[in-house]
């Protein structure tokens, strides 16, 4: 039977999310197999400087320094395990030590049925650490007796048993990332498709279609950004049709990628030369994206070459 997952710290209350979290540590450890580096990655990739298999002891002078660096916040997550040998007995005072200087702490530790373990180990084709001479399943064991007393001090437990390495990920962003951190980043980009597609693109859209203010006298100095080329380019019908089509197509996308665990998707909008209409087209839906909740960048490419 798969164990149930808790989150339970009445006496380290969690922040809400988009706090600066001063000061917090976050100790990753459990079963091998279960998802530690996995877990560290996540942090990782939400900006927490991560250390991986170091002797507790040396937690809090690492975390110090990692604290006490120009430029760099003090969020800070290490993964210890058993392969530490006799220093990782000690991982509990340690925890208390920082504690007592009153540094954020919290443990995580990730577990998963006997059989999971099994097969995981089983596709790596990898033994497990502590099997020695036995099989597989034995390792698993007595890592699971070693590891106990570390389970029920635990701030955060997760049984990974029915997650891929994304749900995983998924779950320390949201008990771990700040508001901004847990939300797809669109960025919007505008082009001139005679400079070049943009290769970091994830959907390209041709705006060539709409009237060219270029050849408008008074907007053709004017770039995409002014309010007189906006109303031009925005008071076409086909442009206004296409905003309100793309908008509808990109919802269900950008949902998905959020499930999925994508942090950042790329929406670029050309026109010839990117001065006017992929412009005032970028710009006017990004601002839409922003009005539904989203994280928006808008860059111009190719603004400002002509």
């Amino acid at each position: 039977m798969a164990e149930s997952e808790h989150v339970a710290a009445p006496s380290d209350p969690a922040p809400q999310h988009g706090d600066e979290r001063p000061g917090e540590v976050v100790i990753i450890t459990g079963l091998a197999g279960a998802g530690r580096e996995t877990a560290a990655h996540a942090l990782e990739d939400l900006g927490w400087y991560v250390v991986f298999n170091i002797a507790p002891q040396l937690i809090g002078t690492l975390y110090e320094l990692q604290a006490s660096a120009e430029g760099l916040d003090n969020r800070f997550a290490v993964v210890v395990d058993p392969r530490s040998g006799p220093f990782f007995s000690e991982l509990s005072d340690v925890i208390r030590e920082l504690r007592r200087r009153d540094i954020r702490v919290r443990l995580v530790f990730l577990t998963a049925d006997e059989s999971t373990l099994v097969r995981r180990f089983d596709s790596v084709r990898r033994p497990h650490p502590l099997q020695g001479e036995e099989g597989v399943v034995e390792g698993i064991r007595r890592e699971r007796e070693m590891l106990a007393p570390y389970r029920r001090l635990a701030d955060v437990v997760i049984d990974t048993s029915p997650l891929n390495v994304h749900q995983l990920t998924m779950k320390m962003r949201d008990a771990f990332g700040t508001r901004d951190e847990r939300r797809l980043t669109v960025n919007m980009l505008s082009f001139g498709f005679k400079y070049g597609i943009p290769i970091e693109a994830d959907h390209v859209s041709d705006v060539r279609f709409i009237p060219n203010p270029y050849w408008v006298p008074g907007l053709r100095p004017l770039r995409g950004t002014d309010r007189q080329v906006a109303e031009y380019v925005l008071g076409d019908a086909n442009a206004a049709e296409f905003v309100d089509k793309y908008l509808d197509m990109i919802t269900p996308v950008l949902r998905g990628y959020s499930i999925e665990n994508k942090h950042f998707t790329t929406l670029a909008i050309g026109c010839t030369g990117g001065k006017h209409r992929s412009v005032a087209i970028a710009e006017h839906i990004g601002e839409q994206l922003r009005r539904r909740g989203h994280a928006v960048r808008i860059r111009h490419r190719d603004l400002g070459r002509e």
